[in-house]
């Protein structure tokens, strides 16, 4: 039984047997999707048994869906540090990132502010602004490294008076840099302009508390660092904001009344934003990971040692010769992305994949390897995907050695 007040020796080993696909390799791709717990895929069994035994029509059966919903927005709010009310749920940090982008009365003249390094998911809308409406998207380049005072310089100079609304992400996906979200927010407001913030690789990684932030939306998924199930999410509104913004998309759940005749009435709460339905089962996983992780795992222990990990994962591999770390080691969260010197990111990780049974992925735009640091990892398996790392570095696509997959799996996971 995993328990926030275990000692580590104890603790760890809970966490994984409650993780069983971390005994698959070494799971070093939470960044894309992260572990199922145990309990979680137990939750969901049994609903989706319900609904296959009783079905899903029955007046209780949507009564429940409601207490399952208020479930999710409850455990979301608890890892942001703010209030149920304040979350809307989502099928995606995109779909989040879409609801912030078209909430805004967009007219002739504005302008949108986001930085060179940014997700498609945060990108996309952006693109769709500007095609159908016309509306000049500034890209402020903030380096690779993503340095705080560079950052908000060169936002400095893209924010303008026309500037209505800045997305960034609070850690690049693609190098693995914390940006000063907190700085970039009042920067953004003392111009007038709303903030979206992507924080696909930041909750669940690093301490959040979105009103500390002050950020007018924050759109968070749930199959990365929460350890949902696919096709969950949640998007954080300010008070401020929501008497502001227009609906793009509304359904019956946006109102808290509505006629016949067209006359109603919109939930005062994020609610206003949920417009689609739910897969219920999928709901309650959300609910049950993200609780998982607060109650029983512990946010404060899980915060402390994905941060440890993942810097010493960063520091482990810079000292290995013919590998460039990017993720800059004093602003970074969870992830960490790197070049071998003589490799194509493609090539290497496979040769990587088959001596480590590592499980990461490539970041094109970058031509690098990225790998994402959780707290359910062991110093036992960032040793052996260095040591992997280490011995493609020592050699070239023609020149690596290649041996039997038996000998690849000698010497465990464990």
């Amino acid at each position: 039984m995993v328990g926030p007040f275990l000692p580590d020796d104890e603790k760890l080993p809970a966490i994984r047997e409650a993780l069983p696909s971390t005994a698959a390799g070494i799971y070093l791709n939470t960044g894309t999707c992260g572990p199922l717990p145990r309990e979680t895929a137990r939750a969901m069994a049994e609903l989706e048994g319900i609904e296959l035994r009783t079905g899903r029509a029955d007046i209780a059966y949507w009564k429940d869906s409601e207490e399952r919903m208020n479930e999710a927005r409850a455990a979301v709010a608890a890892v942001l540090g703010t209030e149920p009310r304040r979350i809307a749920l989502t099928h995606a940090t995109t779909e989040g990132m879409n609801v912030a982008t078209w909430a805004i009365d967009w007219r002739a003249g504005d302008k949108v502010v986001t930085t060179s390094l940014e997700h498609g998911g945060a990108l996309a809308p952006l693109w769709a602004l500007r095609s159908r409406l016309g509306v000049d998207v500034a890209i402020a380049d903030i380096g690779v490294g993503g340095d705080p005072a560079e950052v908000l310089a060169a936002l400095d100079r893209a924010i303008t008076p026309e500037t209505r609304l800045v997305c960034v992400s609070h850690v690049s996906w693609a190098t693995g840099a914390r940006l000063p979200i907190a700085e970039i927010v009042a920067l953004a407001h003392s111009r007038g302009a709303l903030v979206a913030v992507d924080g696909a690789q930041a909750v669940g990684a690093i301490p959040v508390s979105v009103e500390e932030l002050d950020a007018d939306f924050y759109a968070v998924p749930g199959q990365k660092w929460l350890l949902g199930p696919d096709g969950t999410g949640a998007l954080y509104c300010a008070p401020a904001v929501l008497d502001r913004p227009r609906l793009t998309f509304a359904g019956y759940a946006s109102f808290e009344s509505l006629g016949l005749d067209l006359e109603g009435k919109l939930r005062l709460d994020a609610r206003r934003f949920e417009v689609a339905g739910y897969h219920q089962p999928s709901v309650l996983g959300f609910a049950r990971s993200t609780a998982w992780l607060s109650m029983y795992v512990g946010l404060n222990w899980i915060h402390e040692r994905t941060a440890r990990l993942a810097g010493e994962a960063a520091a482990m591999l810079a000292a290995v010769p013919g590998v460039e770390v990017i993720t800059p080691r004093d602003h970074m969260a969870g992830l960490v992305t790197f070049r071998i010197a003589g490799w194509t990111p493609g090539p290497a990780l496979r040769e990587l994949s088959q001596r480590t049974l590592v499980i990461a992925r490539t970041i094109p735009p970058l031509d690098a390897i990225r790998i994402s640091v959780g707290f359910f990892n062991t110093d036992h398996e960032l040793r052996r995907f260095r040591d992997g790392v280490a011995l493609v570095a020592a050699h070239t696509p023609e020149t690596i050695p290649h041996r039997p997959r038996i000998e690849v799996l000698r010497g465990g996971l464990e």
